[in-house]
This record gives C-alpha cells, structure tokens and sequence, in this order.
C-alpha cells in the first residue's frame, strides 16, 4: 500500500490516479470530504487526515505500507495573509514543518523508510538565470521579503529535518524541488500577499478563447522550465519504487521553454477560430520573474525519470483534452465554494 497525504489537491489527485492504474492500493488522505468521494470512485481508500493533528495519525495502518508520498502543506497561492497587515510564519511552519515531523514519526514508529515531500524552486532564485542549468548541490539563495519568504524557509527546515531522519534512523527520504506545475486543478487564481488573482496560464487561456490581444511584457524570449502533472505523477511512481531515490530532486522538465511559444501554444490549442487572438509585446511593461532552468541528471540516474511533456503545445494539448473531459471538474467548484 502507498499513502497520499494531501491527496485532494490538483498533483495529490493525479498522483493516485496514476499509481492506481499501476496497481498500487493506494489510501489517500486529505481534509475535503467531497473531493474524498471522488477518490473513492477512482477506487482508493480515502480518509480524514489533519497532518497537524497527532491524533488522527491513530487511524492510519501500522504495516504493509510501501511509502508515504506527502503532499499536504501551506503554499503562497492559497495563504489569504496580507503581509502589510498580519503576519502568518507561524501556519507555514505549523503545517510545513510541525506537521510533517509528525508524518515522519508516524513512518518511523511502523518502519516505513520512504516518504517523499515537495519543496519550492525559490530556494534557489538568486542563481535564476537563461541557459544555467540548476543542479541540486546549488547552495540556497532566496530572498527574506515577500509572501515566500517564509514559506521557503520552512520548507528549507523540512528539507533539512527529513536529511536528519535518513541519517539518524536510516529512513529512505526524498523531496521533489517543483517549479510551476501546469494541468487542469483549482489553480486559475492564486493568492498573492492576501489578494486573489487570476493566474498566468489561465488569462492566456480565457483571452486565446475570446480571439483578445495576449500580452507579452518585458522579453518574449524569458525561459521557464515548468512540468505537466502527468510528469509529476509518474515520477512519484518511479520514485516510491526505487531503492536508491534519497534527498533533493529537481522535478521540472529540463527545457527552457520561452514565453512567446507560451502564447503561441496557448492560442494554437484553445483559439477562437472565428477571431485569432494576436500577441501583443510589451518590452516596457515589466516582467519580474527571470529565466530559470534545472538540472535533471540525478532524477534520471537514480529512478529513471524523463519527462514526457516538455513542449508547451504538448502539455497544453493535454490540458485542453482533459479540461474538456470534465473529469476534474469537482476541483474547480471544491476551489470556487472556498473563494466564496
């Protein structure tokens, strides 16, 4: 059996779909019941699980348990804190490193050596730069301003915490450093600093769909190396299954994709065909976000993972397919309800 904490969000979704088309019992925990009920269809176990709360730790099964893939945590995109105002360090690291402690006591108490957690490509922001591929032994360079600050620095504890674990009680523990991570999922808006905004990809999309002008600012030939969730799924698979997966990975696409192919993708795959929308560029307005690009070498030694989706028209592609599909939709309106 494989655990999913935090399954009910947009990769913890994925996530179990795909381990459970490779035949894995999965049991998938999170705290959206309505969500739950979508996993059970998919045909998981699901349970209630407050990875903060020591007690529900109770409820899950003490053998036969494979690895636990943790994906529960506070991000940035759905922390309503307006940092002028209040301060919230203290959730990120009730969340991000409290109670993920107390995943990884839960696993060493039933010796269950794998568990594999996530962490933020800005740990390293200050080495972003076009054409320098980031590798793991990159030392961390953030900044201490901005609603991910903290973030950062708890998910930098976790990190060296779950390190401690794998030398202290020999435990197998890894992390996944994610980039943006595209896909259909309750993300077309996102918090920032308190006040909710539509996110990048999902303007593109609605503007592609309306045939209106797509706006390019600053340098059209900004480089992302961003994943599709399918990525992220499959490498979880690959990872809960290795005997050598341990420590940082980088998990993105190892290509620079620039965002003029961006908008490009976007309005090849969800145009208007009676009104084609035109790209505007905008060199004076500005564009606060460099080029970033990583190094996939040790993801691909250790576990075997290549991403397959490493062009924006082939994960839009997708995306598009599985929008379409409304298999997912039960996310956007679990998104939707909490806005409202």
């Amino acid at each position: 059996m494989i655990i999913v904490i935090g399954a009910t969000g947009f990769v913890g979704m994925y996530t179990v779909e795909r381990l459970l088309i490779a035949g894995k019992k999965v049991l998938a925990t999170g705290r959206n019941e309505r969500l739950g009920e979508k996993l059970r269809a998919m045909g998981a176990t699901f349970l209630h699980l407050d990875i903060t709360n020591k007690e529900d730790f109770n409820n899950l099964p003490t053998s036969d348990v494979e690895g636990v893939i943790l994906l529960a945590g506070l991000l940035p995109a759905n922390a309503k804190v307006d940092l002028n105002k209040d301060e919230n360090a203290a959730d990120y690291f009730e969340v991000n490193v409290i109670g993920a402690i107390n995943v990884l006591e839960y696993c060493r108490k039933n010796d269950i050596r794998k568990v594999i957690n996530c962490c933020t490509y800005s740990d390293v922001a200050g080495a972003w730069r076009k054409g320098y591929a980031i590798k793991e032994t990159e030392p961390r360079n953030f900044r201490f301003t901005g609603d991910h600050a903290v973030y950062v620095i708890s998910k930098n504890a976790i990190n060296d915490i779950m390190e401690y674990y794998n030398q202290q009680h020999s435990m197998q523990c890894s992390c996944f450093r994610f980039p943006p991570v595209y896909g259909v999922g309750p993300h077309g808006t996102i918090y920032v600093n308190g006040k909710i905004y539509k996110s990048g990809i999902q303007t593109f999309i609605e503007k592609a769909q309306n045939g209106d002008d797509i706006e390019i600012w600053g340098d059209p030939h900004i480089t992302r190396d961003i994943i599709y969730v399918k990525d992220v799924a499959y490498a979880f698979l690959l990872a809960i299954e290795s005997d050598k997966a341990c420590g940082l990975y980088n998990m993105t696409s190892g290509t620079e994709l620039n965002l003029e192919e961006q908008a490009k993708a976007v309005i090849e795959v969800f145009g208007n065909p009676e009104k084609r929308s035109r790209i505007v560029y905008c060199p004076d307005k500005p564009n606060n976000t460099p080029s970033f690009l990583f190094d996939m070498e040790k993801a691909r030694n250790d576990f075997g993972f290549t991403p397959q989706y490493t062009s924006y028209f082939e994960m839009m592609k997708d995306y598009k397919m599985e929008l379409d599909s409304g298999r997912w939709d039960v996310m956007m309106q679990a998104r939707r309800k909490d806005e409202g």
